[in-house]
C-alpha cells in the first residue's frame, strides 16, 4: 500500500510541475483574457494578419529575466591585457625557477621566446594578436615605468662623477649612429640590385634613430652579475637611460621631416635648435617637479599611507606636462626622478620607501616584459617584407658604426679622465650595444604613411633577435675571456667611506688653490649649498646630516633587514615543512614536483582563459601544445631541481 501510496503521489507531482511549465510557457496576455471594450459606440477591429511576408508591425517578442548572461565586449580590453600580463609573468617565474637557465641564457631571450611559441600557435589558427600596443599607448601608458624604473635607481654618486662621459656617449655617439648609419644605407639603397630605391634620406634617417637606441638589459645584468668595474657600469647604464630620450626626439624630428617633399637648409638648423630646446626644456620641468614632489612630502608625516602617491604622480605629471609641449618627456621623468629621490628618501617612512622601490621596480619590470613578450608574438602574426640585402648592410652597418663610435669618442674623452678606458673596456661598450624594447615599440608605432614601414620593422625584428640572442648570450663567457677590471660592490664600509671623503676634500682644496674647477670643486660647492638653502626648504628635518652617519644608518638598517629576512625565512620555512608533514610526509623530490605540478596547472588555466577569448580552436592547440611542453620537459626539469 505504502508503494501504490507513493507512485500516485509522484504521479499528481509530476501532473502539477507539467501544468505549471505549460503555464509560465503562455506569454503574457494570453488569448484566454477577454480585453476590455472601449467606451463608446466605436468597434475596436482586431488585427488582420496577412497571409505571407513580413508586417509592417510584428508582435513584440517579450524577453524574461535571464538568469544567466556574458557580456564579453564590455570587458575585452582590460580583461585581454590582464591575462596577458599574467601569462608573462608565469613566463618570468617558470625561468627562474632553475636559476642555472636564467644564468646563461638573459630573460628578454626567453621571453622572446615564448612569445614566438604563443604567436605560432595563433597563426596556425588564423588568429590576430589583440592590438594593445598603439602609439599612445606605449608613449602614455608603457614607456613611463620603464623609464622611471631606470631614472629612481641610477646609482647618484657615480652618475655625477661621470656624467660628462655619460652625456657624451649618450648624445654625440647617438648622433654619431644615426647620422653614419642613416647616410650609409641611404648610399645602399641607391644600388638597383636591391630595389628599395624608392626609399629616400628622411625616411633612411628615421630608420637609423630607431636601430641606435640601446637596451642592454642583459648586459647590465651580467655586469652586477661579475662586478665589473663602477665605471664601465654606470657609463653603459647612463647611456642607455639618455640614449632612449635623445633617439625619441630625433624619432619625433624626423617623422614631421619624412612627410616634407623638399628639406631646406633653414630646416636642419631649425631641427638642430630644436634638438637642444627639446632636451633642456624636459631636464627643466623635471627639476621643477622634482623639487615640487620633494617640498609635498615635507608635510606628510601624518598621511604615511598616501605618500607614495605622490611620487608617482608628480613624475608621470612632470612626463604628460612634456608630452604637452612637445619636449623630451623622457628627460623630464629622469630629471625629476634623479632630483627627488635624495630629498624624499628623508621626508617618507622606511615603509614608504620600501612600497615606492617596489612599485617602481614591478610596473617598469611589467612594461618591459610585455613588450618583449609582444616581440615575439608579432614575429610571426604579422606579415613581413624581406629584403636580405637591406637587412644584412643594416646588421653591418650598426656594427661597424657602433664600434668606430667607441673607439673615436673614447680616443676624445679619455684624456679628460682620471681612470681612461682601455681596450678591454672600449671592446665591451661596443659589443655591448644591444636592441631591444625601446627600438620595437618605436618601429612598430610608424605612422601608416611611412611607405616601407613594413620592412623597417623586419629589419628592427632580425636587428634585436641578432643582438638579444647572439650578443645577450655571449657577452658573458667574453668578459671572463678577456678578463674586464672588476670591482667589489661589497666594500661599503664605514672605513672606505670616511678615506673617501677625506680624499674627496683634499682634491678639493688642492683645485681651489690651483684654480682648477673639476668636479670635485663643483661636489663641494653643491654640498654647501645644498646643506644652507635646499635642505632647509625641502627637508622636514634640515639638520645637515655627515655622509658617515648616514652611512652607519644605512648599513644597520640593511644589517637588520637581512637578520629579519633570514629568522622570518626560517620560521616560516619550518612551519610550513611541519604541516605538511604532517598531513602527509614529503620528500624534497615530491615537493619539488609539487610545486612544478602547480606551477603548469595555473599555466594550463591562464592558457585556457586566453585562448577561449580569441576562439575554441585556439584553445585546443594551447592545450594539446601545453600537455606535449609539460611531457617532455618535465621530467628533465624535475632531474635538474633534483640533482640542484
Amino acid at each position: 500500500m505504502s508503494t501504490m501510496g507513493g507512485l500516485s503521489q509522484m504521479k499528481l507531482a509530476v501532473n502539477f510541475l507539467t501544468i505549471g511549465l505549460v503555464i509560465l510557457s503562455l506569454p503574457c496576455g494570453s488569448y484566454t483574457e477577454i480585453p476590455p471594450k472601449p467606451p463608446g459606440s466605436v468597434t475596436v477591429l482586431p488585427p488582420v494578419k496577412p497571409a505571407g511576408g513580413p508586417q509592417a508591425f510584428p508582435d513584440a517578442e517579450n524577453s524574461n529575466l535571464p538568469v544567466f548572461t556574458m557580456d564579453y565586449a564590455r570587458i575585452q580590453v582590460p580583461f585581454e591585457v590582464t591575462l596577458w600580463v599574467l601569462l608573462a609573468s608565469f613566463a618570468k617565474i617558470g625561468f627562474h625557477v632553475y636559476h642555472k637557465i636564467t644564468f646563461w641564457v638573459p630573460e628578454s631571450c626567453l621571453l622572446i621566446s615564448i612569445g614566438l611559441i604563443v604567436g605560432a600557435i595563433m597563426h596556425s589558427v588564423h588568429e590576430e594578436p589583440p592590438a594593445v600596443l598603439s602609439y599612445n599607448v606605449f608613449f602614455l601608458f608603457m614607456l613611463p615605468p620603464i623609464v622611471l624604473e631606470s631614472g629612481y635607481f641610477m646609482p647618484t654618486r657615480p652618475f655625477f662623477e661621470n656624467v660628462g662621459t655619460v652625456l657624451w656617449f649618450a648624445v654625440v655617439g647617438t648622433l654619431w649612429n644615426s647620422i653614419g648609419i642613416g647616410m650609409s644605407l641611404y648610399a645602399v639603397c641607391q644600388i638597383e640590385a636591391f630595389e628599395v630605391q624608392d626609399i629616400n634620406l628622411q625616411e633612411n634617417m628615421l630608420f637609423a634613430a630607431i636601430i641606435s637606441a640601446v637596451d642592454p638589459v642583459a648586459v647590465l645584468s651580467v655586469f652586477e652579475d661579475v662586478s665589473v668595474n663602477e665605471q664601465l657600469y654606470i657609463v653603459v647604464f647612463g647611456e642607455c637611460l639618455f640614449n632612449d630620450a635623445v633617439t625619441v626626439v630625433l624619432y619625433n624630428m624626423f617623422i614631421f621631416v619624412a612627410d616634407m617633399p623638399v628639406v631646406e637648409p633653414v630646416d636642419v638648423f631649425l631641427g638642430v635648435a630644436r634638438f637642444f630646446v627639446v632636451g633642456l626644456g624636459g631636464m627643466g620641468f623635471g627639476v621643477i617637479f622634482g623639487f615640487v614632489a620633494s617640498f609635498t612630502t615635507r608635510f606628510t608625516s601624518n598621511v604615511r599611507e598616501i605618500e607614495p602617491l605622490f611620487i608617482f604622480m608628480y613624475s608621470y605629471l612632470a612626463y604628460l606636462v612634456a608630452e604637452l609641449f612637445s619636449i623630451s618627456s623622457i628627460m623630464a621623468i629622469v630629471t625629476c626622478a634623479l632630483t627627488m629621490k635624495y630629498y624624499v628618501e628623508e621626508n617618507v617612512s622606511q615603509r614608504s620607501c620600501t612600497t615606492i622601490r617596489h612599485v617602481v621596480k614591478m610596473l617598469g619590470t611589467i612594461s618591459e616584459t610585455l613588450i618583449f613578450f609582444f616581440l615575439g608574438v608579432v614575429t610571426i602574426t604579422t606579415e613581413h617584407e624581406w629584403n636580405w640585402g637591406y637587412i644584412m648592410f643594416t646588421l653591418l652597418l650598426a656594427l661597424v658604426w657602433r664600434g668606430l663610435g667607441v673607439l673615436v669618442l673614447t680616443q676624445i674623452i679619455n684624456p679628460f679622465r682620471t681612470i681612461p678606458f682601455n681596450f678591454k673596456d672600449q671592446f665591451i661598450l661596443g659589443y655591448g650595444g644591444l636592441r631591444g624594447a625601446i627600438s620595437f615599440a618605436l618601429v612598430f608605432t610608424l605612422p601608416d604613411s611611412i611607405g616601407r614601414k613594413k620592412l623597417f620593422l623586419t629589419t628592427t625584428i632580425c636587428m634585436i633577435m641578432f643582438t638579444v640572442f647572439i650578443q645577450g648570450i655571449s657577452i658573458r663567457p667574453l668578459i671572463e675571456f678577456i678578463n674586464v677590471r672588476r670591482t667589489n660592490r661589497n666594500l661599503e664600509t664605514i672605513n672606505v667611506e670616511i678615506h673617501s671623503r677625506l680624499i674627496e676634500h683634499t682634491i678639493a682644496g688642492v683645485e681651489d688653490l690651483c684654480g682648477q674647477w673639476s668636479h670635485y670643486y663643483w661636489k663641494d660647492k653643491f654640498l654647501k649649498f645644498n646643506n644652507r638653502i635646499l635642505r632647509k626648504i625641502l627637508i622636514r628635518d634640515n639638520r645637515a646630516e655627515s655622509s658617515i652617519v648616514a652611512l652607519y644608518k644605512k648599513l644597520e638598517l640593511q644589517n637588520a633587514m637581512e637578520i629579519l629576512d633570514t629568522v622570518s625565512g626560517d620560521i616560516n620555512a619550518g612551519s610550513s615543512i611541519v604541516s605538511l608533514q604532517y598531513v602527509y610526509p614529503l620528500s624534497p623530490s615530491s615537493s619539488c614536483s609539487l610545486s612544478l605540478s602547480l606551477y603548469f596547472a595555473l599555466s594550463l588555466i591562464l592558457l585556457l582563459s586566453l585562448s577561449l577569448a580569441c576562439s575554441p580552436s585556439l584553445s585546443l592547440s594551447l592545450v594539446l601544445s601545453l600537455t606535449l611542453s609539460c611531457s617532455l620537459f618535465y621530467p628533465l626539469l624535475s632531474k635538474g631541481l633534483k640533482s640542484s
